[in-house]
């Protein structure tokens, strides 16, 4: 009798201590909200695979030794709208109790979100939005900027086209936040290697028809067409750009944000020879093809883009973070999350410097010939790997004010 009783007062011991370590948890819930483009112009590379992508992490979290730690997934569309994107935001925080809001494709809307949760003091973790100013002037203790930004997206593809001879450029680029971004900092390491700029034209998100911004493209005679666009805007500015003759005229395509999404819907036979860099693909090993396929068979078939890997990464190191600190407190749950080292069959080993850039690796790829390809969504070649030290932005240049100057 004594040694049953013993045992349930060791039991109830072991109960309370869990009890208070889950009470630090706000409502004994982890919320994790993803936030959007469902239904417009950057679904595919976002939308349910980023829902999918999110979940897949919680899974595999809880399958690690964690299996009663409360966690729920929710998602809204932002149609690519700060205004929507922001009100969002705060409905969430304020009366949804969503503790961190992850993936916010379009910049525009990434940094107005942004600036609602350092308000808030909640977590966010952006793999779709791009620009380079999420870690730079408009830095946050309260944000981490994952799967790839501009910076990283001119210097990978920008200067491997300028040193093979891709001198003269003209920009197409999409008016907002993101293609300002992207057009500046491929600008300048286009000039910085030598190159020139023989002019620009900037349209609105959303174009169908891009004719009178590809003649402008095509009677500048310049070398390279960057397109400093993304999702349904790159591909119709591709499949237009052929319809025009343009690169059997002699000029060039740099498709500066393409994802695996846009290859699929362009196909091989007008995307063929693109360069392109990005931060993962599902056929570099077999971690991320084991994945790779896992979501696929829960999406009909479509393969995911760096955007929802960058979503299932940040997610699960989130998670780790919540579960070492012990709280979903936001701004303690995103310093916790710099101190850890990150790691996942995905990106690999990494970390998250000071100003909430997260570094890995990325990747020069090509695009393959349609007889190169031997299987479904086979179409990338390797060309070359960035050191992850080199891959994105040195900390002391982006004029973050969480960096201390030395």
């Amino acid at each position: 009798m004594k040694r049953t009783l013993l045992c349930s007062l060791l039991a109830g011991m072991g109960l309370i201590t869990a009890t208070a370590a889950q009470a630090q948890v706000s409502d004994n819930v982890v919320k994790i909200g993803v936030l959007g483009d469902m239904s417009g112009l950057y679904s595919d590379i976002s939308g349910q695979g980023s829902v999918l992508a999110a979940k897949m992490a919680v899974e595999d979290f809880q399958k690690s030794n964690k299996p009663n730690f409360k966690i729920e997934v929710v998602s809204a569309d932002h149609q690519n709208k700060p205004d929507v994107g922001s009100n969002i935001a705060r409905q969430w925080y304020d009366t949804d109790k969503v503790d961190v809001i992850v993936d916010v494709p379009t910049s525009s809307v990434a940094l107005a979100v942004s600036q609602v949760t350092r308000e808030k003091g909640k977590a966010m973790l952006v793999s779709g939005g791009g620009s380079s100013d999420l870690t730079g002037k408009d830095c946050s203790p309260n944000t981490i900027h994952w799967a790839y930004d501009t910076w990283m997206l001119a210097n990978g593809t920008g200067s491997a086209i300028v040193k093979n001879g891709g001198n003269t450029w003209f920009f197409l680029t999409s008016d907002y936040a993101f293609g300002h971004a992207l057009e500046r900092d491929t600008e300048a390491v286009v000039l910085k290697n030598g190159g020139k700029v023989l002019g620009k034209v900037r349209h609105p998100t959303g174009t169908q028809d891009f004719s009178s911004f590809l003649l402008q493209a095509q009677s500048s005679k310049a070398k390279i067409i960057g397109l400093a666009n993304a999702g349904g805007d790159t591909i119709n500015a591709i499949k237009q750009a052929s319809e025009f003759g343009i690169v059997k005229g002699g000029q060039n395509l740099a498709g500066l944000l393409i994802f695996l999404s846009d290859i699929h819907g362009i196909g091989l036979e007008k995307a063929q020879g693109l360069f392109l860099t990005e931060t993962f693909y599902w056929d570099m090993n077999e971690g991320t093809r084991q994945w790779s396929r896992r979501f696929a068979s829960a999406l009909k078939a479509k393969h995911p883009t760096m955007t929802h890997a960058g979503v299932y990464s940040a997610v699960l190191h989130y998670l780790k973070a919540v579960d070492a600190g012990k709280t979903d407190d936001g701004t303690k749950t995103i310093a916790q999350m710099k101190t850890m080292p990150t790691d996942d069959p995905l990106f690999g080993k990494g970390s998250i410097r000071a100003d909430g850039r997260k570094i890995h690796p990325a990747y020069l790829f090509e695009v393959k010939k349609p007889s190169e390809s031997k299987n479904p969504y086979d179409y990338y070649k390797l060309r070359a790997t960035i050191p992850a030290e080199q891959a994105f932005r040195p900390m002391a240049e982006g004029n973050c004010p969480l960096v201390a100057k030395k």
